[in-house]
């Protein structure tokens, strides 16, 4: 019998939490490629504006550190790049090797070099020194780990002191017809897109099964008070459909 202090979630599935890194690393594998075009196809594009308002959020000027945690291709690094400056510095951090790759391209492709680095990591055991950054983010990533509580723990140790966290992720609609209408949405139309554009309906399947199991706005602060953030608040973006957290490390 499977104790269940070894399983978590993977999607609607109970799986065993040493397989869970390996089988999310898999659905990143196959969607690297087109990620970018599917944010804009899933999100209508407004996934955009959500990131902006993340980046005006995190109040970052030039010459701090910033960690752009799961940051995939790169859309918050790119932004973070040109604000910090020669004097500043931002690290692409992704477990994901494929993920951090077509980030890595992209960036350079854009002419921006000098100050990214990019670093495979895990969430739930940063490899940076206790109090390196003065912002962290963490986009769309965070409902992809194994032990949250663990990684919200490992951010708040390499922040600085006086430093911010903000996490962008998928959460519960404030409405229940707009909740519907988002279900209808996720569970029927969303991997039918997949499979057209990525030719891969089950990794979004997955996606969506994610998004439901992610704690909500509430229990997410929660988590966030509980190993340490301070003046934690979020906001609610397009509904609920999404939310902005941020906590301060003092």
């Amino acid at each position: 019998m499977q104790d269940p202090q070894e399983q978590t979630h993977f999607g609607f599935k109970n799986v065993d939490k040493a397989q869970k890194a390996s089988m999310v690393a898999d659905v990143f594998h196959s969607v690297a490629g087109k990620y970018d075009l599917m944010n804009d196809l899933m999100s209508m594009g407004i996934h955009r504006l959500w990131k902006r308002f993340t980046i005006d959020c995190s109040g970052v000027r030039q010459g701090q550190k910033v960690l752009d945690l799961a940051g995939g291709t790169g859309d918050l690094t790119a932004k973070f790049s040109r604000i910090v400056g020669n004097t500043g510095q931002v690290v692409l951090a992704d477990i994901n090797d494929s993920m951090l790759k077509v980030g890595r391209d992209k960036l350079r492709d854009r002419g921006i070099l000098g100050n990214v680095e990019y670093v495979q990591a895990n969430a739930e055991a940063l490899p940076f020194p206790d109090n390196t950054f003065d912002i962290i983010t963490i986009a769309f990533g965070l409902r992809n780990v194994t032990d949250k509580d663990k990684a919200l723990a490992s951010m708040y140790r390499v922040l600085k002191p006086g430093g911010r966290l903000l996490v962008l992720e998928f959460s519960k609609p404030e409405y229940e017809l707009l909740n519907k209408v988002y279900d209808a949405y996720s569970f029927h139309l969303l991997p039918k897109i997949g499979q057209l554009v990525a030719n891969d309906a089950e990794s979004y399947q997955y996606l969506a099964e994610s998004i439901r199991m992610h704690p909500d706005q509430e229990t997410l602060k929660g988590m966030m008070e509980q190993v340490g953030f301070e003046q934690t608040t979020y906001h609610n973006l397009t509904g609920g459909i999404v939310a902005l957290h941020r906590g301060f490390k003092f």
